[in-house]
């Protein structure tokens, strides 16, 4: 068979007791962040790496903490209103979800020395901070030339340089984590769900089980009338911040932060497809991934003259240990087979895996200028290196060298850049505005789908991400000399595709084999939130 796609993901997945466990695009999930922290923060784009002076830096550059001349305590609170349209062959959709969350409290103690020079004080900060959100529901309705049959019928044909997988392979009973066999989870549900089968001479060759023949006895498998993807995401990842940071005469701050991370992501999905005439498929997912890591970040900060402060942090990556618990069913009726139209098939329930994850590390960049007593302004540039994403085994001694090829040939290093402005227009209120541009860390061969995408287990759908623009802004009051409060607005908008499942460049005349070409669906996710601060000094 000639193939443009590589086997590799295929060929460690099939070595691995749960087969398909993760994938390069579980570990782009797990290593984003969004536009957290305080209120103050993130009407200003989050531009507070050489600023200093607010909770936030605890995750970002913890240098900042050095720049408090008191102690102080705030929480945040946080309302989001989500929206997210998609077009999937000239059909639309719309959902929307509003939720309430508490993103934000944060303590920094200062313990001034006394001296004049040299180390003038030092600072001590916890902090708990939601750095994403999960939580989103959207749908997609179409009318693709391609059906999931077809996709599992070829990922079932193309399972290894010299062939399939061998239909006996596919038959047996309580297939699911049997390391002797050579079928990873979504052939073995497909092939017992009816999506395909074989009926050439060749045990290892398959094609959609939607179709009919022609008169040269070649298979034409059906496109679908209508295919609808309903997905719902759910779930956080979270921080747990212990800072220390020195001021050293008011010229150098250092600081560093360890930092203790929590994942909990909930994602149910199902894939309905309808053929007409009363012929069907559907499969549903639901997958729960738990884990806990650690970090540290340091950082400096210099302020050459009253105006200027320069700053460069490092945050490390973060190293976690993961669990997955995932199930999925699948069913099809094809009224055409009068023995046996329907059928259904489902995984172990107790499908459990264990595993390491390693996000990538970040570089970040700043600069902040003063203007007199009223007005500020301050500009971040972040590089984070996507490349060095690692999923591994349990005990994260070794990582799976498939999806690291994966990585290193999918994602390149991404960029942020965080504008923000503040202007005092009186000695208690102050304005604020910001902007953020994060283009995507995807190489174009991903996200123009001219390159086939490995899934985790029987979840076929992924997202390829497009530009992100973040227009921030906000106002804080003093009430007291101690007592303050923040309000921001930070509207989102992102561009992505959603794949119901990886195209399958292969194609073989003498075996009647045809590529797959995967047609996505265009989504636009657009979020309002609003956040508020309260705080207190003393």
């Amino acid at each position: 068979m000639k193939a443009k796609g590589l086997y590799i993901g295929i060929l460690f997945f099939l070595s691995s007791g749960w087969l398909f466990a993760q994938s390069e695009m579980d570990a782009y999930r797990f290593s984003q962040t969004e536009l957290n922290g305080t209120a103050r923060s993130m009407s200003m784009g989050g531009a507070f790496g050489a600023l200093g002076g607010d909770m936030s830096v605890m995750s970002h550059n913890p240098a900042g903490l050095g720049v408090y001349r008191s102690s102080e305590v705030q929480t945040t609170l946080n309302l989001s209103m989500a929206n997210m349209s998609s077009d999937w062959t000239g059909v639309n959709r719309s959902q929307n979800r509003t939720r309430f969350n508490f993103d934000n409290l944060s303590y920094v103690g200062y313990f001034p020395t006394g001296y004049d020079t040299g180390i003038k004080g030092w600072n001590f900060g916890i902090s708990y901070n939601r750095v994403k959100n999960f939580y989103r529901t959207y749908q997609a309705v179409g009318n693709p030339k391609y059906s999931l049959a077809d996709y599992t019928a070829a990922m079932a044909t193309n399972a290894f340089n010299d062939g399939g997988i061998p239909e006996g392979d596919l038959k047996v009973d309580d297939p699911y984590q049997n390391p002797k066999l050579s079928a990873h989870w979504l052939s073995i549900l497909g092939y017992k769900s009816g999506f395909f089968g074989t009926k050439y001479k060749w045990n290892d060759v398959y094609h959609s089980g939607f179709g009919e023949r022609d008169g040269n006895d070649i298979w034409n498998p059906a496109s679908p009338k209508e295919a609808m993807m309903n997905i719902r995401e759910s779930g956080w990842i979270s921080e747990y911040n212990f800072s220390a940071s020195l001021n050293i005469s008011d010229y150098v701050f250092l600081g560093a932060t360890l930092g203790l991370s929590d994942i909990n992501y909930r994602l149910y999905s199902k894939h309905d497809e309808d053929f007409g005439r009363g012929d069907y498929l559907f499969m549903e997912n639901a997958l729960e991934t738990n884990g806990t890591g650690y970090s540290l970040n340091t950082g400096v900060i210099i302020r050459p003259a009253q105006a200027f402060r320069f700053g460069v942090a490092y945050n490390s990556p973060k190293w976690y240990k993961m669990t997955d618990f995932a199930f999925a069913r699948g069913e099809s009726y094809i009224k055409a087979y009068a023995d046996r139209p329907k059928m259904s098939a489902e995984t172990k329930r107790d499908g459990t895996f264990h595993y390491s994850f390693r996000s990538p590390d970040r570089w970040i960049f700043s600069m902040a200028g003063i203007i007199g007593t009223s007005a500020l302004i301050s500009v971040d540039y972040e590089l984070t290196n996507y490349k060095t994403m690692r999923l591994g085994n349990e005990s994260g001694t070794e990582y799976y060298g498939d999806i690291t090829t994966q990585v290193k040939r999918d994602f390149k290093m991404g960029q942020t850049l965080k504008v923000g402005a503040e202007y005092r227009v009186t000695p208690q209120f102050a304005i604020r505005s910001g902007y953020v541009w994060q283009p995507s860390p995807m190489q174009e061969t991903l996200t123009q789908g001219k390159q086939e995408v490995f899934t985790a287990g029987t979840v076929t759908h992924y997202t390829t991400a497009g530009q992100t623009h973040y227009y921030t802004a906000g106002l804080g009051y003093r009430f007291t000399p101690n007592f303050y409060m923040d309000l921001a607005c930070i509207y989102r908008t992102q561009k992505e595709e959603l794949y119901p499942f990886s195209s399958v460049f292969i194609e073989d005349a003498k075996h009647h084999i045809k590529p797959v070409h995967a047609e996505p669906a265009k989504v636009t996710a657009n979020t309002t939130r609003i956040a508020l601060t309260l705080g207190y000094k003393f």
